[in-house]
């Protein structure tokens, strides 16, 4: 929003209408900046945003008590921020990123299944050496094949890192080349506060901010067949079977997505996209929550995203 014109007086006016013309400018512009602010708010954790959305209604969000988080609302606008938007761990929301560059490099239209990776007995020594280290994998047997979209859905739905670096293998050559990958395409989509070192997000220092995640979030969701994807409660796999989504929010209220994350670093994150109706018009609300540690990580993330979505939705919805 450009600032107001300043206002002269002529100096033949008294000096008493000149100081109430400077202090009028002065209030203008004060309101004008306080304004154009609003939306974009930074506030301390525990803060609460508030914002008159387009139905004139106060917007009262229940942002989480801890953590951080952020949301918005496609074709209104971001509703604002809670928490410090400090760098955190951000665990298996760090497979966004890995899901958005394999279909920006290897698009897929309804129906087509993509490329295809075989498993090798070094991938079924991998597997184990991570079932060690008590990550989140799916199982694989020699000679198995899995197509682009199966990778996708075990990367996505029951979180599968041994899946992410196959995936970061079979684009770039290595892992560490995808993640110089994953960091160029951060700083494309303006995610200034985020840093991945590995393509899982099992290590600590994959970082960002909820702001951040919701940039890749709204990238990535414009993709139909990532959107799909993440929208399915569960899918079946050629060896792990029948595996489920981690997202339970997925199916009910409206929910299509987006990714869970969670470790003892992270401890629970989500990722979220929520159908709602306001208006006589279909609306997508997009948040992310980051650090819910009440309780179980995954269950805390999954129902602070759930109340704020609900707060988001109940002040739309006339």
């Amino acid at each position: 929003m450009s600032s107001p014109r300043r206002v002269y007086s002529s100096a033949g006016r008294r000096r008493n209408a000149l100081g109430r013309t400077a202090a009028a400018a002065i209030l203008l512009l004060a309101l004008v900046l306080a304004w154009s602010r609003i939306g974009d708010q930074r506030p301390e954790a525990g803060d609460r945003v508030e914002r008159i959305p387009d139905n004139g209604k106060p917007l009262h969000l229940a942002w989480p008590s801890g953590g951080e988080a952020a949301v918005t609302v496609e074709g209104l606008g971001t509703l604002g921020v809670s928490g410090s938007e400090t760098l955190v761990p951000i665990a298996s929301l760090a497979k966004v990123m890995t899901a958005y560059l394999v279909l920006r490099d290897h698009p897929l239209e309804p129906g087509e299944e993509g490329f295809t990776i075989q498993i090798s007995p070094a991938d079924v020594e991998d597997l184990h050496r991570r079932i060690a280290l008590n990550q989140s994998v799916i199982e694989v047997e020699a000679g198995e094949v899995l197509s682009e979209r199966q990778a996708l859905e075990a990367l996505l739905l029951p979180s599968a890192n041994n899946v992410a670096a196959l995936l970061a293998v079979h684009e770039t050559g290595s892992v560490e080349a995808f993640v110089a990958e994953m960091n160029e395409a951060a700083a494309e989509l303006g995610m200034q506060k985020t840093h991945y070192t590995d393509p899982s997000g099992f290590e600590d220092t994959t970082v960002s901010t909820a702001a951040d995640q919701l940039k890749l979030g709204r990238t990535a969701m414009a993709d139909p067949t990532f959107a799909q994807i993440v929208a399915m409660p569960s899918t079946v796999l050629p060896v792990a079977g029948v595996v489920a989504n981690f997202n339970e929010l997925v199916g009910h209220e409206g929910f299509v997505g987006i990714k869970t994350g969670s470790d003892q670093a992270a401890g629970g994150c989500l990722l979220f996209a929520k159908r709602i109706y306001a208006d006589e018009r279909t609306l997508t609300v997009l948040g992310a929550v980051l650090g819910q540690r009440e309780g179980d990580f995954i269950q805390a993330a999954l129902a602070n995203a759930n109340r704020l979505a609900a707060s988001v939705d109940a002040a739309l919805t006339p």
